[in-house]
């Protein structure tokens, strides 16, 4: 898709329109986004505000009229239900990233592999964020039920509003493995051990992360330049090192 050269404008001259966009994103994403904000803000002099939570949280919320300008979800299917229901702008629907399944101890991973990770002695719990709400959290029930193992390991599996949550209940040992995003281990933030087991990708659907101009930022030139830079190889290069596929 061509970018309007008013767009590109607005993003190339740092120091005209400066504004603030207020940024919806799904908490697998939020790490990331916090990489990307400085370089976003240097080169257009916006400024982000930035929301963080499960997908299917915050579509309800943009559902019934909060006033965020961008929503970053983590799948397609979200974005989509917005578009479909006229609150987005024409043609800003936008893939920006493919996500990546990882299973996480907080410690030293075992040498196993897939369902023998879970068949350790002391795996107590194993955390997932809410499948119902959370794109990462359906691709880790996707997962264990492709390798038979859901209804095994249920009694064990605890639920997190998200997986910035399920990060939480690992790091806390409160659960002794967890289903997050490879970019939550990756983050140069994270303290604790970056061992993980990546899932197979044939084990559950894509998780394909769509993002969305809402109609509430129609004339929100920062909104727009921030969806460009989004677009941009700086950030595309960012979002891959971060632990994301791009299209």
């Amino acid at each position: 898709m061509k970018l309007p050269v008013l767009l590109l404008l607005w993003f190339a001259s740092p120091l005209l329109h400066a504004g603030e966009v207020k940024v919806a994103v799904a908490a697998n994403f939020l790490n990331t986004l916090h990489i990307l904000a400085p370089v976003f803000e240097k080169n257009t002099g916006h400024h982000l505000l930035i929301s963080a939570g499960s997908t299917g949280k915050l579509y309800a919320q943009l559902h019934n009229g909060a006033p965020y300008d961008v929503f970053l979800a983590a799948d397609d299917k979200h974005p989509a239900l917005l578009e479909k229901e006229g609150l987005v702008m024409p043609g800003r629907r936008i893939t920006y990233a493919v996500g990546r399944l990882v299973v996480w101890s907080g410690r030293s991973m075992p040498s196993q592999e897939g369902a023998q990770i879970f068949q350790q002695s002391g795996i107590r719990h194993i955390a997932i964020a809410n499948p119902a709400t959370a794109p990462y959290g359906r691709a880790a029930y996707q997962a264990l039920n492709t390798m038979g193992l859901w209804h095994i390991l249920k009694p064990r599996i605890v639920q997190g509003d998200d997986v910035g949550q399920v990060f939480q209940f690992v790091a806390s040992a409160n659960a002794q493995l967890g289903f997050l995003a490879l970019a939550q281990v990756l983050n140069p933030k994270n303290t604790f051990s970056r061992d993980y087991w990546l899932v197979p990708e044939d084990l559950y659907d894509p998780i394909v992360q769509d993002m969305v101009l809402l109609k509430k930022a129609e004339n929100n030139s920062a909104a727009y330049a921030f969806v460009v830079f989004m677009q941009a190889a700086q950030a595309r290069t960012l979002i891959q090192q971060a632990g994301y596929k791009v299209k």
